[in-house]
């Protein structure tokens, strides 16, 4: 089997459960995060935003949370070991997640592109993000107030590297 038809595998699962959460009143969000040692599934989750009125409750969002609760080790080993794959194009929220925890690679089956005409486009969110703060839709102030809250942070995680 090739490593395209390896990935195609893992998408069409993603695409799999987000038929699922459309017929379950969800939005057409599925992820699958697989382990790239042994290529088994380690998490599949779906856009959960109608159970609970959550916006950031994406699919891929829900699967990092749900990795990191109670597991061992940081964020950061576990998906250095992993892929993602999504039915749809990450917004830049989930990107962002997935910079923060260092996931390697991501494939996804449908493009922002793809989503314009239903809706489903999150490439206006990314213009915004891609603007300086300053010409943003949303007025961003910043309002330095002297503070040590990062000294602080930083001083305590050097004492419990000794």
């Amino acid at each position: 089997m090739s490593a395209k038809e390896k990935h195609e595998i893992f998408l069409k699962r993603a695409i799999e459960i987000a038929n699922l959460n459309i017929d379950n009143g969800g939005r057409p969000f599925g992820c699958v995060v697989v382990n790239n040692h042994d290529g088994e599934i380690i998490i599949e989750t779906v856009n959960t935003m109608h159970i609970n009125n959550d916006p950031t409750a994406h699919a891929e969002l829900n699967a990092i949370r749900e990795i990191g609760i109670g597991k061992k080790g940081t964020m950061m080993e576990i998906f250095t070991n992993c892929t993602i794959y999504a039915s749809g194009q990450p917004c830049p929220m989930c990107l962002s997640a997935m910079h923060l925890v260092k996931v390697p690679n991501v494939y996804y089956v449908n493009s922002n592109q793809d989503g314009e005409p239903f809706k489903l486009s999150t490439a206006s969110i990314l213009d915004q993000l891609s603007k300086p703060l300053s010409q943003q839709s949303i007025n961003i102030y910043h309002l330095p107030i002297s503070n040590s809250l990062y000294e602080k942070w930083f001083n305590k995680q050097q004492q419990q590297l000794k």
